[in-house]
């Protein structure tokens, strides 16, 4: 019941990000130490993820952050079901003050997909909730989509955006100095900040 109660709460948020008009796609830009990334947000078919993401970014919770694991076809050779992403955190320091996770959108019931370029919501250790950690995709990914075999749950990963400019820089950061999936040094975050408002 809790967890459906903090889902009620973000969804007040949608108002403030327009999610009522799918037409209203909000766009983020992530200022990395390789280069832009610009997303484009889908709060039309995935409106909690997408509020919950922009407390985030408007709170400057990736601000200091950093992509700091990269997967590639070479680096995990225990999975039978191999992906190719990379994955971003907040700023460590704001950890402490991180928002309460929220139920996971699955792409059964959004429709978005796990596509080249699609950013995604981590999940936390409750394997039910989201919270801050967000990866894109490099390629097309349908294992991460709900009923996808990557992990033995069956959920899936909440899918809510794209991105617009930047997968030169995604595909830069995929390929960078890594021991195993963690990138050494991590890719650091500068800022993440909204560039387009919602109408």
């Amino acid at each position: 019941m809790l967890r459906f109660l903090r889902f009620a709460l973000v969804l007040t948020l949608l108002p403030l990000v327009g999610a009522t008009a799918q037409e209203n796609k909000p766009h983020v830009v992530l200022r990395t130490q390789l280069g832009d990334i610009e997303l484009e947000l889908d709060p039309g078919h995935a409106p909690a993820t997408v509020a919950n993401f922009l407390r985030y970014v408007n709170g400057g919770f990736y601000d200091g952050g950093a992509f700091s694991r990269t997967v590639t076809m070479q680096n995990q050779p225990d999975n039978l079901i191999k992906i190719e992403v990379i994955q971003a955190n907040i700023n460590p320091a704001r950890k402490a003050e991180s928002f309460p996770a929220i139920p996971i959108e699955t792409t059964n019931v959004t429709g978005l997909h796990h596509l080249n370029g699609t950013i995604s919501m981590g999940r936390n250790a409750a394997k039910d909730g989201n919270t801050s950690e967000i990866f894109i995709c490099i390629g097309d990914q349908p294992e991460l989509d709900f009923a996808g075999k990557r992990n033995p749950y069956g959920q899936g990963f909440a899918a809510f955006g794209q991105v617009v400019h930047g997968m030169d820089v995604v595909k830069k950061i995929q390929m960078s100095p890594a021991e195993k999936q963690k990138l050494v040094p991590a890719v650091g975050i500068v800022s993440a900040a909204v560039v387009v408002k919602v109408k």
